[in-house]
């Protein structure tokens, strides 16, 4: 109990620190800017496609919306964690309109699958991220795999990419399921605004494009939205250590140890959301994300004081990560039915 309460008391005296460097205070300011640029550019953006009309230069407002879907979801995920209100109404009627009517991405049901991933990351058992649904992200989880997942857990890490251009679709659909049963907080309200959105998004497609134009903008607005969302998070826990069972890691070992931060500079914040402060955002959730740069150095500084590995690398080296440990995750099922079992780096 002493040795529990002796670690525990680290990251006290780690908020403690943050605290008293203002980093937990709200930046009213700067989310009205970046909501104002964000609303701007996203509305902008169906001016021009109904401005362009029936042209196939309508692929490049794909590519544009897809990045301002990436950028609405991100805005989402700082009202979820409360780090533009203080209090929990506002941040859920600001998080369903961006994330429900904004990109047709059901805020409840985010909300509950991200608050359990952050009670227990890279937890194999209690954290949905690392569920064995298609992927494989442990040796274990390899071994007992079946359908799907064994299918394709041989070569996941060479599939990973390009099952990502499903992920917009998927985000769709989970968010659609989830509102057709009970579970999730103002169901009928989430509903609505789910149908508004697909209701508006498709109608523009249909009366402004041909058919086949029409279908080729679907298909790479979700299918670039998807890449770009996994892109986002990829980096963050993917390639760290999978926990199992019970842990007697504190709450400061669990998160450190499991996440991995990014370096780069403002574009890469800009791109990433600030998620690449991840060890920071798992610390301190509701912590505005332009403060996550700022408490870097204190967290690290702090992380070495006790002895506890920060790890931090850059964008393309962080992906080279997660793919080799995906590669290796995946290599029982290889062996068990005698495909070579080469490295990712080799096979690169």
């Amino acid at each position: 109990m002493t040795a529990n309460l002796r670690t525990g008391s680290d990251f006290a005296r780690l908020s403690r620190r943050v605290s008293e460097a203002g980093l937990l205070d709200r930046r009213p300011g700067y989310y009205v800017f970046r909501i104002g640029l964000v609303a701007t550019l996203f509305v902008s953006g169906w001016i021009a496609f109904f401005a362009i009309g029936d042209s196939w230069w309508q692929l490049g407002i794909a590519v544009f919306q897809a990045v301002m879907f990436g950028q609405i979801a991100l805005l989402s995920h700082d009202l979820a964690h409360r780090q533009v209100f203080r209090t929990r109404r506002p941040s859920e009627i600001a998080g369903r309109i961006a994330g429900n009517l904004g990109v047709g991405m059901s805020y409840g049901w985010w909300m509950d699958k991200h608050t359990r991933h952050h009670a227990n990351p890279n937890h194999e058992d209690l954290d949905p991220d690392v569920d064995p649904d298609i992927l494989v992200w442990s040796k274990e989880q390899a071994r007992a795999s079946k359908g799907l997942p064994r299918f394709i857990g041989r070569y996941q890490a060479f599939l990973f990419f390009p099952l990502l251009t499903l992920e917009g679709l998927n985000l769709h659909f989970s968010g659609i399921r989830a509102v057709s049963k009970p579970g999730i907080r103002r169901r009928g309200l989430e509903a609505a605004l789910l149908l508004t959105h697909f209701a508006l998004y498709f109608s523009a497609l249909l009366v402004v494009l041909s058919p086949g134009k029409a279908l080729v903008f679907f298909i790479v607005h979700k299918a670039l939205w998807g890449v770009y969302m996994g892109s986002i998070f990829a980096p963050n826990h993917k390639g760290m250590p999978i926990l199992s069972g019970d842990t007697e890691l504190d709450f400061l070992r669990k998160q450190v140890l499991t996440s991995r931060n990014v370096r780069g500079g403002r574009i890469v914040d800009v791109a990433l959301g600030g998620l690449n402060y991840q060890i920071e955002h798992h610390l301190f959730p509701s912590m505005p994300s332009p403060h996550l740069r700022r408490a870097r150095p204190i967290v690290q500084g702090y992380c070495e004081e006790i002895g506890v590995p920060y790890h931090e690398t850059g964008l393309v080296e962080s992906y080279a990560l997660a793919l080799r440990s995906l590669h290796e995750a995946g290599e029982p099922i290889r062996l068990s039915e005698g495909s070579p079992a080469g490295t990712f780096t080799e096979r690169r």
